[in-house]
């Protein structure tokens, strides 16, 4: 009955006016608990929806690794802050460095603050926008993914872009700027981002954009997996 009959304000009034302290005291309870399942459903249903491979979070992370601009750090990115100014963020370092495990957390501790997130390879991403132009639906598929306050891109640079990737892909970094925030996990220096599309007035615009809203997080030392890998030499 609960679930099929949506609370009608008038006639919760009038239950109300007559009801008993033990009565209210039963529905302040049951609605306190009504609200916090409804709140658990959808952090749940953000987290489901975001599409990340794994489940990570910040606890225990190793933040000894990372080199936080000078301004900024460790407070700020935990804050979630840069999502409210639709900044982006840049974590760049070798491969197995921690740089995804840090994304995904952020990711899903922006889900539990209520805000959608999408998460993305690069790969995984352009596929997805060359099936939905081939099939004459990309304006939807935009549409879906600019439904998120934070897109995360994985893997950025780790394959080249051609010309008509560049320009699918930029349509949902344009589409982000100053909107939402972008984060980017890649292995390659800032200063040969220009080289990764496949269009030079694509890549320069890129830059700029992530420039003027970004904050680069640089990731330090030799791979986790490789000191922690069961196959020894």
């Amino acid at each position: 009955m609960a679930t099929s009959l949506p609370l009608t304000k008038s006639v919760l009034r009038e239950v109300m006016a007559d009801a008993t302290t033990a009565n209210l005291d039963l529905i302040e309870t049951w609605f306190g608990l009504e609200l916090e399942q409804r709140a658990r459903s959808r952090k749940a249903r953000l987290i489901r929806q975001a599409g990340f491979p794994t489940a990570k979070s910040l606890d225990g992370y190793d933040w000894s690794r990372l080199k936080m601009p000078a301004d900024w750090g460790r407070g700020q990115l935990e804050s979630l802050e840069f999502i409210e100014h639709a900044e982006d963020l840049v974590l760049h370092g070798n491969v197995g460095c921690g740089k995804t495990h840090l994304a995904v957390a952020i990711g899903r501790l922006a889900c539990l603050n209520n805000i959608p997130v999408r998460f993305f390879t690069a790969s995984d991403l352009l596929m997805r926008l060359r099936r939905a132009k081939n099939d004459n639906r990309l304006d939807h598929e935009l549409a879906a993914i600019g439904k998120a306050r934070l897109v995360i891109i994985d893997e950025f640079g780790y394959m080249p872009i051609d010309e008509e990737g560049s320009r699918l892909l930029f349509q949902v970094i344009s589409d982000s700027y100053e909107t939402r925030s972008i984060i980017y996990t890649t292995n390659i220096e800032f200063s040969g981002w220009g080289r990764i599309p496949g269009d030079a007035n694509m890549a320069a615009a890129l830059i700029d954009r992530t420039v003027h809203h970004g904050r680069l997080i640089r990731f330090q030392g030799e791979s986790y997996r490789s000191q922690h890998a069961l196959m020894t030499k």
